[in-house]
């Protein structure tokens, strides 16, 4: 394994225990990004150029904007949080330790994948080759999920319109 690899998986692995671990929100918005960056680097070692710059584009740029401008509009705080039962705690920790149990004994028996050099595909992240296999194999779903995204946002529009003597939700 690279340096590269090693540096960023151990980055990546922070920077998401630091999403879940952080008291403030807003932090934990800041470790989420950085989890994204580090991610894009892992595309970039995969030679995903196109899927990395997507990732930083939409997921660190707007969807964290998004994610941002809610918490402060929320105004969440810590002092107003309500105070957790020792049960609640005990039994978060009981889940978590179960499902790392299940997943270290079914990644036990995992093999490494290894590739034929001569029968690698190097085009596989390329913008081209995604865009084919997403149109040609798997354009039924890609259309499905357009048509929920125009639905959504038409949701959106419909609960965000007001008009005079109107309920609002």
């Amino acid at each position: 394994m690279s340096p590269l690899f090693l540096f960023l998986s151990f980055v990546a692995l922070i920077s998401a225990l630091g999403v879940v671990f952080a008291k403030n929100p807003v932090h934990s918005v800041l470790f989420l990004i950085l989890t994204f960056f580090s991610l894009s680097g892992h595309y970039l070692l995969l030679n995903a150029q196109f899927l990395a710059a997507v990732n930083i584009i939409v997921y660190a740029g707007a969807i964290m904007v998004l994610f941002l401008f809610v918490i402060m509009f929320l105004n969440l705080n810590v002092d107003t949080e309500p105070h957790k039962p020792a049960l609640a705690k005990i039994a978060a920790a009981v889940a978590g330790g179960s499902l790392l149990l299940i997943m270290v004994a079914a990644m036990r028996d995992v093999q490494p994948v290894g590739y034929d050099a001569a029968t690698f595909n190097s085009q596989i992240g390329m913008v081209d080759q995604l865009g084919l296999v997403l149109y040609r194999q798997y354009l039924l779903p890609f259309e499905l999920a357009s048509v929920l995204f125009l639905v959504a946002m038409v949701g959106a529009v419909m609960l965000g319109k007001r008009e005079v003597g109107e309920r609002h939700f």
